[in-house]
C-alpha cells in the first residue's frame, strides 16, 4: 500500500500536475492539501476516471483537503471534533483497514502573532483528538503539510531557521514533538537519517535550483504500523515540472 501527501497549491492550476503524477506513481491513496477549491468544483469526476475515489472539504481560494483512494474511504471525518474552524484544514478516513488523517497545518504567519497563538491551539486540539483517535484505529497515518520543519537536518540553514522563527519556533517543535509521543513516527526518518532532504521550496531566490528547501511534508506511521512502513521518500520530480506546486509529494510504503 503506497500512502502520499501533496500540498498541491491549488487544484485548479495543478490539477494536470496531479493526474500526470497519479499516472507515474501510481499511489493506493493521497491525502491533498491547499486544494483552493470549493466543493462543488473539485475534479471528483476526472480522477474517478483515473481510478480513484475522493472525499473532499474545500473552500474558495484558501486552504482545502481531500483524500484520494482506490477503494472507497468510510468514516469520513472533517475538521477536529469539537474544535470551532471554519478554515478547512482536516479530513479523515479509512481506507481498509488504515486510519488516514490528511492535515494542513497552520502556518502562523510569526511568532507571537494572533495567528501563531491559532496555530499552537489547533496543535494541541489535534493533540487531544488524534490520542482518542488511536484508541479506535490503533493502524492510522497522519499526514500533511505541517509547516513545521521537525529538526536541523529538515531546514537549509539552521541559523535562519532556529528557535525564534516560524515553522521552526521551540513552541511548533515541542508540539510536534507530543503527536510523536503519541506513538506517531516520522516514516521519512524509520529510512533515511540523512540532512538536506526537502519537500519545500520557495519560488523565489532560486529555491529549487539552490536546494535552499524544509521538509514540512510529513508522513506519520503509527506504532502498529511502524514495522510495516517498508519505505519513504519525498518525490522531487513534480517540483521540476513548469507553472509547479512549490511542495513536492512524501510518501511512505507499507508492506504487507
Amino acid at each position: 500500500m503506497k500512502i502520499a501527501s501533496w500540498n498541491v497549491n491549488s487544484l485548479n492550476v495543478r490539477q494536470p500536475h496531479l493526474e500526470q503524477w497519479l499516472g507515474a506513481f501510481s499511489p493506493d491513496v493521497v491525502g491533498l492539501q491547499e486544494t483552493k477549491l470549493e466543493d462543488h468544483r473539485f475534479p471528483d469526476t476526472a480522477l474517478a476516471g483515473l481510478g480513484y475515489r475522493s472525499i473532499f472539504a474545500g473552500q474558495k481560494t484558501y486552504n482545502g483537503v481531500a483524500i484520494l483512494s482506490r477503494v472507497p474511504a468510510t468514516e469520513v471525518q472533517v475538521g477536529i471534533p469539537g474544535f470551532e474552524d471554519e478554515q478547512k484544514r482536516v479530513i479523515a478516513a479509512t481506507v481498509g483497514d488504515v486510519r488516514i488523517v490528511n492535515l494542513y497545518v497552520v502556518n502562523g504567519q510569526d511568532v507571537g502573532t494572533d495567528k501563531y497563538a491559532y496555530k499552537l491551539r489547533w496543535l494541541d486540539a489535534v493533540h487531544g483528538w488524534l490520542a482518542a483517535e488511536l484508541q479506535r484505529h490503533p493502524k492510522m497515518i497522519v499526514m500533511g503539510d505541517f509547516n513545521i520543519a521537525p529538526d536541523e537536518r529538515d531546514v537549509y540553514d539552521p541559523k535562519v531557521w532556529g528557535d525564534d522563527h516560524i515553522l521552526t519556533s521551540v513552541a511548533e517543535r515541542d508540539a510536534l514533538r507530543r503527536l510523536n509521543a503519541l506513538g506517531l513516527h516520522d516514516a521519512f526518518r524509520l529510512h533515511n537519517d540523512e540532512a538536506g532532504v526537502y519537500s519545500w521550496w520557495d519560488y523565489r531566490m532560486g529555491g529549487l535550483r539552490r536546494n535552499l528547501g524544509l521538509r514540512i511534508d510529513l508522513t506519520l506511521v503509527s506504532d502498529a504500523l511502524r514495522a510495516q512502513a517498508a519505505a519513504s521518500g519525498i518525490d522531487r520530480e513534480p517540483r521540476t515540472w513548469e507553472r509547479p506546486s512549490d511542495h513536492a509529494p512524501a510518501w511512505v510504503q507499507l508492506a504487507g
